[in-house]
């Protein structure tokens, strides 16, 4: 019998949280090894719940709960390494014009971009640790201090995808918490990426648990730089394991306001999109600009 979308929500919900439910340590945290040992033991039901009743779904929540106005969740996105200056520019422009919610640049672009939006709505947004995740922790915490004194916001770091992957989760909570702390001496949003295309769907789970841990504002799917970007399924799964008060970014992919609207209506608060000037067009019904 296939599962309703309610009912979909429901199972996994209560497959992740009692997956994550694990005895407290001293300071009223989860102790290490049960975080470990939870997400390890309920791989099995995890996989069955989300890969049998998630792929049976294109589509997830409920379609009157999507906001119409799109533009406002949108991180206009211009990554590329070769990306110049009047590049920049234009995305500024774009971003003031069609009100996203953030530019996100590359650290060398920072500051020209935080000058181009002074006074406007639009946060500036930077990637570290970017695109591998493999740098350093403390390398990570001093370029985050580096890039929020350059004007940035809003920080998409890269969590170590390798120690991660090795079951090294303790290093992966202080990886994020490091970034975190610098992010909260200036009150700037941390969203944690962990690139989903290489992890399996209990990695995913643990690396959302974790980042939720070390008091992120938000975990992210993709840097668009991996095999693979966003996907309905992994929104629904990362949304379910850090329930409502934290952020869910989808970035990668998402190139429609379709594709935009499921995303949404799967759980995320933030969209990561470089063709979010045509979305907002096509929504609009304008011409592209």
């Amino acid at each position: 019998m296939t599962m309703s979308h309610e009912q979909l929500i429901e199972a996994i919900t209560k497959e992740v949280v009692d997956a994550l439910t694990a005895p407290q340590g001293g300071d009223g945290q989860p102790c290490a090894d049960c975080v470990r040992g939870c997400a390890a033991s309920c791989s099995d039901k995890v996989r069955e719940i989300v890969g049998n009743g998630a792929q049976r779904v294109s589509y997830s929540g409920a379609g009157h709960d999507v906001p119409g106005d799109l533009a406002r969740y949108i991180d206009h996105t211009l990554l590329r390494p070769e990306a110049t200056a009047a590049d920049i520019d234009r995305l500024c422009r774009e971003a003031r014009e069609c009100s996203f919610a953030a530019v996100c640049v590359n650290p060398f672009w920072v500051r020209r971009a935080a000058q181009s939006l002074r006074g406007t709505a639009v946060k500036v947004a930077s990637v570290v640790g970017f695109p591998f995740g493999a740098t350093p922790a403390e390398i990570k915490a001093y370029e985050t201090r580096r890039v929020l004194r350059d004007g940035a916001r809003e920080i998409d770091m890269v969590a170590n995808i390798g120690a991660l992957k090795s079951g090294d989760h303790d290093l992966v909570r202080a990886d994020i918490a490091k970034v975190a702390d610098a992010c909260r001496e200036v009150g700037a949003a941390l969203k944690v990426i962990i690139e989903t295309a290489y992890l399996t769907d209990e990695e995913k789970v643990v690396a959302s648990h974790l980042a939720k841990q070390a008091r992120a504002s938000f975990v992210k799917t993709s840097t668009g730089f991996g095999p693979g970007g966003a996907t309905v399924h992994d929104v629904l799964l990362m949304r379910e394991t850090v329930g409502p008060e934290m952020g869910v970014k989808a970035s990668g992919g998402v190139r429609t306001a379709e594709d935009l609207r499921d995303m949404l209506a799967a759980g995320a608060t933030r969209i990561g999109a470089s063709a979010g000037v045509q979305i907002i067009a096509g929504e609009r019904g304008d011409e592209p600009y």
